[in-house]
């Protein structure tokens, strides 16, 4: 392949990203696609999970500095439940699916020591 030239100057190739299974990119591997869609709701869960309880947080230091209705008391605690469910559920599946990359990551070097 040539090295394009842009005013005289040569410009450097750019990085190869090392290929397992001779796969391009996620768009070649459904596996791989499957995981991104996987690992990108895995992370909006999160930032949804931790979003309640810091509004479950503003929610209780606005009941501190007011009243504290038996209406916001129950606002506070519904965010801590669905907070915790949802994180408890994400941060589970995100582990899981870097756990699927290093274990694929590591049976890929073994196969290269054979």
């Amino acid at each position: 392949m040539a090295v394009p030239h842009v005013a005289g100057l040569k410009l450097p190739k750019p990085p190869v990203k090392p290929q397992a299974y001779g796969v391009s990119d996620e768009s070649d591997d459904p596996i791989l696609a499957q995981r991104a869609r996987i690992r990108t709701q895995a992370t909006s869960a999160q930032r949804v999970g931790y979003a309640a309880y810091g509004l479950a947080t503003v929610l209780f230091f606005v009941g501190l500095a007011t009243t504290l209705s038996g209406a916001l008391v129950t606002a506070i605690v519904t965010l801590l439940i669905v907070g915790s469910i949802v994180l408890a559920i994400a941060i589970q599946v995100g582990y899981a699916i870097r756990g699927a990359e290093r274990h694929e990551e590591d049976s890929i070097a073994m196969r290269r020591k054979r």
